[in-house]
């Protein structure tokens, strides 16, 4: 076991446990409900799986079902902050671990950019409403065209918005995390409040034709509706389903780990998972999938069909908090998992630097909202959100090959959550997220390897010579 190692809190200053089983699902709940839900669903169902958007995330949902098992059972066992990353230290040894939590900026870091842009265009559409119009070049990446106040189109400058939000959020987790788990409890009691006004209230205006076909034909390219484009769907909208992953870095921080994390994990997933399938079925019986091609904020065009002004108001507003919840629990993770890197000496010291009076690793969160800031400032939603998709399966994977290790080399360790039915859930986790990764685009599957090589060329050049690990074999070397 390599559990010593991994994330070990000792020496200079601790994270501070404040977190119990209803602020982890809180957390969850936050991070999970946003951006997937609200942009992300009329993306696969416009170009991908149309009303059978609901079956993707319902397939989703199966994978991650057996994944978060996985998780539950580590995070009981192993309660230490860095999620994946910790669970493959002490599983899988150091150099799967570094890949795995090289690969998880693009689960958190990528993924909350991507929440910053959508949270970007919600802004502008409500300003809208009140008659305010912020310079459209200012609030889209170089990569996309806006339309000018003259009719004419010209690409964006930078997002300037979504920076905003990034820089406000990451100030907040410096402050804390006890601050920050009361804020995002109340983002997330209005999140869920929209989301019921939004199912309540629009039932009435769906229209069933909407619904035919339920799968639209395949048009001959893969992934492009039919079955494949529900599965290419599914691996699409996999990214809505990043907050159950995200509460298990907070482990070190959680008041009982072994028996709030299973808690924290399970519950949220399950309720996310209902709120998936029920509003993605409202949302495309409300508006035909041709209408949200290329429409950032399909909810609120949707609403647009209603009588209800005050609702496209509230919507919008509660989509602004949504998101705000998600940005403040990737962020959260991110830091985390780096923090956990550094402690085992793969990432220089900064990033385990522990601030003396918030207890929080302050300067983590300054380096990642730098990088985040220069991500959705510069780069389109689509791109991002298929990066983060993939980042996150392949952490899925990795957690369920951890348990089937651990079941092997210490089968009597207390686990104070275990999966049920032996090896059965941790395969099909592993083959359910699979079979996702392998409907994702080409040029995903490149830049998740580019990604990697670079992941590499740190590790060789400064991790492994910088490590616990390596350090302990030299030191044991030189006594011999």
């Amino acid at each position: 076991m390599q559990e010593d190692g991994a994330a070990d809190a000792s020496g200079g200053h601790a994270l501070k446990r404040a977190l119990g089983p209803g602020a982890l699902v809180a957390l969850g709940i936050g991070c999970t409900i946003g951006a997937g839900l609200f942009s992300l669903t009329g993306i696969a169902a416009s170009e991908n799986a149309g009303p059978a958007v609901v079956l993707s995330y319902l397939i989703a949902a199966i994978g991650c079902g057996f994944a978060g098992l996985c998780y539950s059972e580590l995070a009981s066992m192993i309660p230490i902050a860095g999620s994946a990353y910790t669970y493959a230290y002490t599983t899988l040894g150091e150099f799967v671990a570094w890949i795995i939590g090289w690969d998880l900026v693009l689960e958190y870091a990528v993924g909350a950019a991507t929440v910053a842009v959508s949270w970007s265009r919600y802004l502008v559409k409500l300003l809208g409403q009140f008659g305010i119009s912020l310079p459209p070049r200012l609030c889209a990446s170089p990569f996309e065209s806006v339309k000018l106040g003259d009719g004419s189109t010209a690409a964006g400058l930078v997002n300037l918005p979504a920076v905003f939000v990034i820089v406000c959020v990451s100030l907040l987790l410096i402050r804390g995390v006890s601050e920050s788990a009361r804020v995002n409890n109340v983002i997330v009691a209005i999140k869920l409040l929209v989301i019921v006004a939004v199912v309540a209230l629009g039932i009435p205006f769906i229209k069933t034709a909407n619904y035919i076909p339920f799968i639209p034909p395949n048009d001959g390219t893969f992934g492009h509706f039919g079955l494949s484009g529900v599965m290419r769907a599914a691996g699409t909208i996999f990214f809505a389903y990043v907050g159950f992953d995200a509460v298990s870095t907070c482990a070190q921080e959680a008041k009982n780990p072994g028996r709030d994390m299973p808690i924290g994990i399970l519950g949220s997933l399950a309720v996310c998972s209902l709120a998936y399938v029920v509003f993605s079925g409202v949302l495309t019986g409300m508006l035909n999938y041709h209408l949200m091609l290329n429409d950032p904020a399909p909810v609120a065009t949707a609403i647009d069909q209603t009588p209800y002004g005050w609702l496209k108001i509230a919507v919008s507003l509660g989509i602004l908090c949504g998101f705000t919840s998600v940005l403040l629990v990737l962020l959260l993770g991110q830091s985390r998992v780096f923090y956990a890197m550094s402690k085992d000496g793969l990432l220089p010291r900064l990033f385990s630097d522990v601030h003396s009076r918030w207890q929080t690793p302050w300067r983590s969160n300054l380096f990642f909202m730098v990088l985040t800031s220069a991500l959705c400032a510069f780069l389109p939603i689509s791109e991002l959100g298929h990066m983060t998709s993939i980042g996150t399966l392949l952490a899925f994977i990795i957690v369920c090959v951890g348990v089937l290790i651990l079941r092997v080399r210490e089968p009597e360790r207390p686990r104070a959550f275990r999966v049920p039915l032996g090896p059965t859930v941790p395969i099909l986790g592993i083959l359910s997220c699979a079979a996702i990764m392998a409907s994702l685009d080409g040029l995903t599957w490149i830049r998740l390897s580019v990604w990697l090589v670079i992941g590499l060329c740190v590790y060789f050049g400064y991790s492994r010579r910088h490590s616990r690990l390596h350090r302990r074999s030299t030191t044991m070397n030189a006594r011999g």
